[in-house]
C-alpha cells in the first residue's frame, strides 16, 4: 500500500484569438498584427471571471494549507503569467508569488505558451523549455528542476528533448495503453536514461478533476475520508495526482463542497499514515529503484482518451494544425523574432482543443471542449467558428508577405 502522495496543479489561461477574423493591412508592424489576431478584451473577461471564482479563493486556501504542512507542486504557463501581470497585478500575482515562495511548494516548468511546437520543431521546444525555466526563476524566484509539457504530452523524442533541456524529471498520464502491465504508482525512466518519469494516477485524479460534482456518479458525494482511503489502499510506492488549478472554484464551484474536501484531505491522509511529498522528493527517494518504461512514438496526453485524438480527431482540427505549422514556417522564413513569437502564440494547443466538439454529437469529450470554447463565438454558428478560425491563420500568413520582400 502507498505511503506517500504528491499533488500537482496546472495554472493556464489561453491567449484567445479574435473571432470573427480581422483583416490585417499589408505592411503593419508585428505589434499591430498582434492586435488584429488576439482578443485581449475577451481574455480579460475570462481572466476576471476565473479570478473571482478560483484564483483568489483557491490560492488563499492553498496558502492556509501549506502553512499547516501540506505539500504541493504547481506550474504556470507564461500565457497565464502575462495575463496575471496585466490584470491581476494587485490581487492574483502577489498571492501566487507568496504560494510559490513557501518551502512546501515546488515550482514545475512547463511549455511556456502551452503550445504543440514540439510536434514540428523539437529544437525550438528545447530552447523554449530552457527559456521558460529562466523566466519562472526571474518572475517567481524559484528555478524548476522538474518539467511538464503541454497537456502532459510525452513521447520518445519529447522525453529526450526534456533531458537535453536539463530537467531531472517529467510527468506522464497513466494510461493502460502506455503502461501495459505496469502500475502508475512507481518511479520510471526510459531505457536507463537519466530523466525520471512520475506517472499521474489517471482514475484517482479524474475522480476529483472531472467527477467530483457529478450528481450521477456512483460515488457522489465524494468525501475526503473516502478519497484518502482509496489512496491509502492503492498498491505501490506513491500516488501522483494531477489537477487543473481551476478544479477548485471554477470547474467545481464552492457550493459543490470542493474547498471543504480540499481542507480535510491532508487531515484524512495523515490519519491513514499517508504523507504528502513534492515530485522532487519522490524522485530523490525512489531514483535508485526506478523501473524501465518503454515510451510510445505516438505521444500520450492527459486529455480525452489519452492520445492526440482529442486535439486532432476531426478534419477541422487537422486543418488548424497544418495552418499552425504554415504560420510558424512563414515566420521563420522572415527572420523576424517578433513574428516567430506571434507564430508560437498561434500554436497554442487550446486552438485545437476548442474545436474538438465540431462534427460530434454529445459525449463527455465534446462537452468538455464546448465548455472551454468562448460562448461569444457561438453567435457565428459552428461552421462559422471553423471558417473564421482558419481565416485568422490565413490572414497571418498573408500579412507576413510584406516581410518577405527583398
Amino acid at each position: 500500500m502507498v505511503q506517500e502522495v504528491a499533488i500537482y496543479l496546472v495554472v493556464h489561461q489561453p491567449r484567445r484569438i479574435k473571432l470573427p477574423a480581422q483583416l490585417i493591412p499589408q505592411g503593419v508592424s508585428a505589434e499591430d498584427m498582434e492586435k488584429c489576431l488576439f482578443d485581449e478584451r475577451l481574455n480579460q473577461r475570462y481572466f476576471d471571471k476565473v479570478t473571482r471564482y478560483c484564483y483568489i479563493p483557491a490560492t488563499d486556501k492553498f496558502l492556509e494549507l501549506v502553512e499547516k504542512g501540506m505539500k504541493i507542486s504547481i506550474s504556470f504557463s507564461v500565457s497565464f503569467l502575462q495575463q496575471a501581470m496585466k490584470w491581476g497585478e494587485r490581487d492574483v500575482l502577489p498571492r501566487f508569488r507568496k504560494l510559490v515562495a513557501h518551502p512546501n511548494v515546488e515550482l514545475i516548468g512547463m511549455e511556456p505558451y502551452h503550445s504543440f511546437i514540439f510536434l514540428w520543431d523539437i529544437d525550438m521546444f528545447v530552447k523554449r523549455m530552457e527559456w521558460a525555466r529562466n523566466y519562472l526563476a526571474q518572475l517567481l524566484g524559484k528555478e524548476p528542476t522538474v518539467s511538464d509539457t503541454t497537456e502532459m504530452y510525452l513521447s520518445n523524442n519529447v522525453y529526450f528533448a526534456l533531458q537535453k533541456a536539463g530537467f531531472e524529471a517529467t510527468f506522464m498520464d497513466g494510461r493502460p495503453w502506455v503502461l501495459g502491465w505496469r502500475e502508475a504508482t512507481h518511479l520510471y525512466n526510459y531505457s536507463q536514461s537519466r530523466l525520471k518519469i512520475l506517472i499521474r494516477h489517471h482514475s484517482l485524479s479524474d475522480d476529483v478533476g472531472y467527477r467530483f460534482s457529478n450528481r450521477h456518479w456512483l460515488h457522489y458525494p465524494l468525501t475526503a475520508d473516502t478519497y484518502a482511503t482509496w489512496i491509502q489502499q492503492t498498491r505501490g510506492d506513491f500516488v501522483f495526482l494531477g489537477w487543473d488549478y481551476e478544479t477548485f472554484g471554477e470547474h467545481h464551484s464552492v457550493y459543490s463542497g470542493i474547498f471543504d474536501f480540499l481542507e480535510w484531505l491532508p487531515v484524512e491522509l495523515k490519519k491513514r499514515k499517508v504523507s504528502l511529498a513534492t515530485p522532487s522528493q519522490l524522485v530523490q527517494k525512489y531514483a535508485p529503484t526506478a523501473y524501465d518504461l518503454p515510451l510510445p512514438e505516438f505521444g500520450s496526453t492527459w486529455a480525452g482518451s489519452g492520445g492526440m485524438e482529442f486535439f486532432l480527431g476531426n478534419p477541422a482540427q487537422q486543418a488548424i494544425l497544418r495552418l499552425m505549422m504554415s504560420v510558424y514556417n512563414k515566420a521563420k522564413l522572415t527572420g523576424n523574432e517578433k513574428l516567430v513569437d506571434i507564430a508560437l502564440w498561434l500554436a497554442q494547443s487550446d486552438n485545437l482543443h476548442l474545436i474538438q466538439w465540431y462534427g460530434r454529437g454529445g459525449g463527455p469529450e465534446a462537452e468538455v471542449s464546448q465548455y472551454f470554447t468562448p460562448q461569444e463565438w457561438f453567435q457565428l454558428s459552428p461552421d462559422g467558428i471553423i471558417w473564421h478560425q482558419q481565416q485568422v491563420y490565413k490572414n497571418a500568413i498573408r500579412a507576413m508577405d510584406y516581410y518577405m520582400r527583398p
